[in-house]
């Protein structure tokens, strides 16, 4: 049986880093995790091929060799997903499909020409799937009933299968499930509040496979929330902190965790000893009645602005979402949003109109009040938001696209990427001064230097910051010289926002004029009284 796993194509977002990714020569950000998982999954016997679309096309001579097509998505994916079993179905092939688009909106799926859908995780339904080919059947779906697995008999991805060389990241999971109960939130949903945890030697043998495969790049660990167990992750990292030391600190890493990592310093020193540095912060935002009203429960405990800069003082490089348009919110939080991320000098804040997410808590609240507008989403950040907000969309659209355009300003975001590397860098000074200090060092090749001199370039000659990169950078290298690397790979990301912020600008502006200009005409209109 030959398997062929396509991955969509995402369109431009946020995460999609396009202008970066070109200063690199990579074709994608991250691999397709789940579709290298099921391949780990199914039958060893079977043959697999794998096409990224975001990497690479599909040849002809792939779609002759396949006996089923399997194609797994997210609901950003949703245009080439469809477009790929379009094409599948042309070559006359069976088609399965899976992955968190087709379990959130099974109903989309029965219209959209697949012959199997594999919902919820795999570990339970890829078997039943194996046992449906086995019989011969031509059709059918397969479901957990609520099931959730344990991960620790989850095989190694098959990391083999990819174009490594395509990817500036690597993805890795080590849990599934998150313990709150955020009303916006879908992976509580998909995965549960009760975080499931691989194993520490099961995970160090995906580093070693890794390992083998010749990445020495950044791992994306791909958890929603890594510390949802805090005790498994400390036992992880026990075992990584050797492993890491005695092939000299081959990967980094990134994650993403819950705010309430500040309250435990020993977690925060343990993965910097295990050369994580970066982590993702769902922050949301700055108003406590907003967080209160979608459940965030867990982001009123300490003040934010403290525990922000207490993660990125412990050596954390801070990434966070933030979101406007909930339900009560006052005027002027696109605003607070910005002088908040200016005060916490967070260098990427991933910055949305609140979208409701099939089967959350809040789209059924949403949908018994009748404010949903359609049954899907589309958790993109160029999109107006998909339910009726308690204050008028064009105020919220007006604050959101000011304050994108504020938050990438290019000298805005120089500026506030420098602070924050100061943080950082007394933060790794112990760690770094502790281990061989070429211990992870990146390596410098044509394509690294010509990225180097495109950004001194741009933002050392030709845009207005000018003065303040050269400055900021002798700084660096004088009194950091051991996060300088890190610090320039983040000046190169801001490439990417700061194109993306014209087209978040030119689109929510365009969707909010045709909304208002629908909304004039069917409004309805009262003669005067003769």
């Amino acid at each position: 049986m030959n398997i062929l796993l396509v991955y969509p194509r995402f369109p431009q977002s946020f995460w999609s880093f396009d202008k970066t990714l070109e200063l690199v020569n990579f074709k994608a950000q991250l691999p397709p995790l789940g579709l290298i998982t099921v391949a780990g999954i199914l039958p060893q016997s079977w043959g697999y091929k794998l096409v990224d679309r975001n990497v690479r096309p599909v040849t002809e001579a792939e779609w002759q060799w396949a006996d089923i097509v399997i194609i797994s998505a997210m609901i950003v994916q949703k245009p080439d997903f469809l477009a790929s079993i379009q094409e599948a179905k042309a070559h006359d092939k069976l088609v399965a499909v899976g992955g968190p688009y087709p379990t959130a909106l099974p109903h989309e799926i029965e219209s959209s020409g697949a012959d199997f859908a594999i919902l919820d995780e795999g570990e339970i339904t890829l078997p039943l799937f194996v046992e449906a080919i086995a019989r011969g059947d031509r059709s059918g779906t397969f479901r957990s009933n609520g099931e959730k697995p344990a991960v620790t008999d989850t095989p190694i991805p098959r990391y083999d299968l990819l174009e490594l060389d395509a990817y500036a990241e690597m993805s890795i999971q080590f849990s599934r499930g998150c313990p709150f109960q955020c009303e916006f939130c879908d992976i509580i949903v998909l995965y549960g509040r009760k975080p499931r945890t691989k194993e520490p030697e099961q995970l160090l043998a995906e580093l070693q496979c890794l390992y083998d495969l010749g990445w020495r790049r950044s791992i994306f660990m791909v958890d929603d929330n890594f510390i949802g167990n805090k005790r498994n992750v400390k036992r992880l990292l026990q075992a990584m902190k050797p492993w890491m030391a005695e092939r000299n600190y081959p990967f980094s890493f990134a994650t993403e965790a819950s705010v309430d990592l500040a309250q435990d310093l020993e977690l925060m020193q343990m993965m910097v000893d295990c050369n994580f540095g970066t982590v993702f912060l769902g922050i949301e935002t700055p108003d406590d009645d907003s967080l209160n009203l979608t459940r965030k429960f867990q982001n009123l405990r300490d003040p934010l602005v403290d525990s922000v800069q207490a993660i990125a003082h412990a050596g954390l490089r801070v990434m966070a979402g933030f979101i406007i348009g909930f339900d009560g919110e006052k005027s002027g939080a696109g605003r607070r949003v910005t002088q908040f991320v200016e005060e916490t000098a967070i260098p990427t804040a991933m910055f949305s109109m609140l979208q409701a997410l099939p089967d959350t808590a809040l789209w059924h609240r949403l949908a018994k009040e009748g404010r949903l507008l359609g049954q899907s989403a589309d958790a993109n950040q160029v999109t107006l938001m998909n339910f009726v907000p308690t204050r008028p969309i064009e105020e919220i659209a007006t604050e959101y696209i000011e304050a994108f355009w504020q938050l990438y300003d290019p000298l805005v975001v120089l500026n506030r990427t420098y602070r924050h590397f100061l943080m950082l860098g007394e933060g790794q000074k112990q760690a770094y001064e502790g281990r061989n200090q070429s211990a992870g060092s990146p390596d410098i090749n044509w394509i690294i230097i010509r990225a180097f001199l495109i950004i001194c370039w741009r933002q050392g000659f030709l845009r207005k910051t000018r003065w303040r990169f050269w400055g900021n950078l002798i700084v660096m290298l004088w009194r950091y010289p051991h996060v300088a690397a890190n610090y320039l790979s983040v000046c190169a990301q801001a490439e990417h926002f700061i194109d993306f912020r014209e087209r978040v600008k030119a689109n929510i502006e365009a969707q909010l004029g045709a909304y208002l200009a629908c909304k004039q005409e069917t409004a309805p209109t009262t003669a005067k009284a003769a």
